[in-house]
């Protein structure tokens, strides 16, 4: 057993452990996406391919050996989103993001005021809060504000007579920054096929970017929090102001 480990050392060990820290990552961030069954698929043709070998099933070997040939342009092309999805992650490890916090009490109050406003009054209403991950994407296409985050601005901001009703708000570094943006739709299959628009829109932000959405249905008057690709629902004023200080207050920072 000795001789086995004898030319065993600290790299190699370093070596397994970064490894074995990628691939748990990896699984991390697939998990429960369309990404993990493209990831089981691929493993499967994969395994065919070596089981041909040892059959020696020639022709079925020839037709899989082609299309694996290109395996790194064809995990790029099907992973792309994720791919994107864990680079963005790796800039938001705490080298390279600011200690700060991103919500004051006061804001935060502020947001949930108008958040049981607007569900008791049955208003839509979408509100999108930047973390790490930069939104300028997104917000070319809305109007620019620039205003302090306030529950009067926001109710009228989404009442129906507003011309950027229908679009999302963005708030960054603690203030309104631009209104009627529009966000990209979820294409994820998992998720209810009752969602409107605006859950859609919310899940899909949080599926690219580590963004904080909470959402006001105008059909039921109720307020989910959408996070990392997740909807909670129903919630009441408290437990909205709970989740928004968990996420945004002092010393909570993406993992």
């Amino acid at each position: 057993m000795t001789e086995y480990f004898s030319g065993f050392s600290w790299k190699d060990a370093a070596d397994i452990l970064i490894v074995a820290w990628i691939i748990y990552r990896v699984i991390l961030l697939v998990k429960g996406t369309r990404a993990a069954q493209m990831l089981i698929g691929l493993g499967f043709i994969t395994l065919v391919y070596f089981l041909s070998q040892e059959l020696g099933l020639f022709t079925l070997r020839w037709i899989l050996g082609y299309f694996l040939a290109p395996i790194v342009l064809i995990i790029i092309i099907l992973f792309q989103n994720d791919i994107r999805r864990a680079l963005t992650q790796v800039g938001r490890t705490p080298l390279f993001s600011d200690p700060g916090f991103l919500g004051e009490a006061p804001i935060l109050e502020e947001v949930v005021r108008a958040s049981v406003s607007l569900a008791s009054k049955k208003i839509g209403a979408l509100i999108v809060w930047e973390r790490l991950t930069g939104l300028n994407d997104y917000i070319e296409g809305g109007v620019s504000i620039d205003a302090r985050v306030t529950k009067e601005i926001l109710i009228s901001i989404f009442h129906t007579t507003s011309p950027v009703h229908d679009g999302a708000v963005i708030i960054q570094n603690g203030r309104i920054t631009t209104a009627g943006c529009f966000l990209p739709l979820t294409i994820n299959p998992d998720h209810s096929k009752e969602l409107g628009a605006r859950h859609r829109a919310a899940l899909g932000i949080t599926e690219d970017t580590d963004a904080v959405v909470i959402i006001i249905s105008e059909e039921q008057g109720t307020i989910s929090l959408a996070v990392g690709g997740e909807l909670t629902r129903k919630l009441d004023g408290p437990t909205l102001r709970q989740g928004l200080q968990d996420l945004l207050g002092p010393k909570k920072r993406e993992r």
